[in-house]
């Protein structure tokens, strides 16, 4: 059945942020790294730094850094977003990412974003790239709880009065896929971020999109 009249089977569709609609994976690994540094703390492999990308910037920079006392964390989450602002000229969307958006809006999606950033840092980023409107909502780490609690999920159901079944999420990372699973929702996993699309299988995502051109391609075939 062509996509213009199959009946829709999700009303809303949220997103993660980084690794899944925005090219930054590596350099925020790059950034954990460089401020787990610069407080002395041991300087995490690229395998633990990409781990916690998705997390709350917090939860995410102890995990990353064990070995940091607490009482550094303000001071580490301070030199993170230093090294990330450095480098904030440099990020952009994937390529295929604003006609993907344009045309699950065209078929009647709501759209939102669900990101481990802060409300400030989404907010910047959306501005930057010119997707302020794109998006019917959002949720960040710190409004809500961080992934893979589901809360940020189950609010943006109760949001646009959307029951499970009819929320997808789609994420680089196990943690959105887990949170999603958490939400008794649907998710669709994409292979070009943060995790290894092998330890996506025991989460159930319906599909994996090892690209933005066949994720766009499955989402107007079956969501």
């Amino acid at each position: 059945m062509p996509a213009t009249s199959r009946p829709r089977r999700f009303d809303l569709i949220a997103f993660d942020w980084d690794g899944t609609l925005f090219d930054s994976t590596a350099i925020i690994v790059r950034c954990i790294q460089e401020a787990v540094r610069d407080v002395g703390g041991a300087v995490p492999t690229d395998e633990a730094a990409y781990y916690v990308i998705g997390m709350a910037l917090t939860q995410a920079l102890a995990h990353a850094a064990p070995d940091v006392p607490p009482e550094k964390y303000p001071e580490l989450g301070n030199r993170y977003r230093f090294h990330y602002l450095q480098h904030q000229d440099d990020l952009s969307l994937f390529d295929g990412v604003l006609p993907l958006l344009g045309d699950l809006r065209a078929q009647g999606h709501l759209l939102a974003v669900a990101t481990g950033k802060s409300r400030r840092g989404l907010d910047e980023a959306l501005h930057s790239v010119q997707l302020k409107g794109v998006f019917d909502g959002s949720r960040t780490a710190d409004e809500t709880a961080g992934k893979p609690h589901p809360l940020m999920l189950q609010e943006l159901m109760a949001e646009f009065d959307v029951p499970p079944e009819r929320l997808l999420m789609i994420g680089d990372t196990t943690h959105d896929l887990q949170m999603a699973l958490s939400a008794g929702c649907a998710s669709v996993g994409v292979s070009y971020g943060a995790h290894e699309p092998a330890a996506f299988d025991v989460l159930n995502p319906l599909h994996v999109a090892h690209s933005v051109r066949e994720l766009h391609d499955w989402l107007l075939s079956h969501a």
